[in-house]
C-alpha cells in the first residue's frame, strides 16, 4: 500500500513539474512576460515626461505672453511696431561652369 501512495505521489509531482515547465503560463511565459512589463513601464514612463513637457508649453502658452511673442517671431516672422527686420543672408560661393562639350575630329 506505501509503494503505491509513493507512486502516486512521485506521479502528482511529476505532472506538476511538468505544468510548471510546459504548459499553460510555464515559467517561460512568466518570464517573457515580466520582461514586457518593464518595458512597458520604461516606455510608459517615457511618454509621461513627454506629456508633462507638452502640458507645461501648453500652460505657458496659456498664461505667458513671453512664449507666444517667442513662437510668433521665430515661426512667423513677425516683429512689434516700431521694429526694424534685417534678413541676413549668407553668400555662397558661385557654382563653376560645365565644361564646354568636346570637338568632334572626323
Amino acid at each position: 500500500m506505501l509503494r503505491w501512495v509513493l507512486l502516486g505521489l512521485v506521479l502528482l509531482l511529476g505532472w506538476l513539474q511538468y505544468r510548471l515547465w510546459f504548459g499553460i503560463g510555464n515559467a517561460g511565459e512568466v518570464t517573457a512576460l515580466a520582461a514586457q512589463v518593464e518595458a512597458q513601464r520604461r516606455e510608459n514612463a517615457g511618454l509621461e515626461e513627454r506629456n508633462a513637457a507638452l502640458a507645461a508649453e501648453v500652460r505657458d502658452l496659456k498664461e505667458g505672453v513671453a512664449a507666444v511673442e517667442e513662437r510668433a517671431r521665430s515661426e512667423l516672422g513677425m516683429i512689434k511696431p516700431g521694429e526694424v527686420f534685417y534678413r541676413v543672408v549668407e553668400d555662397t560661393p558661385p557654382r563653376p561652369l560645365p565644361p564646354p562639350p568636346a570637338a568632334e575630329e572626323d
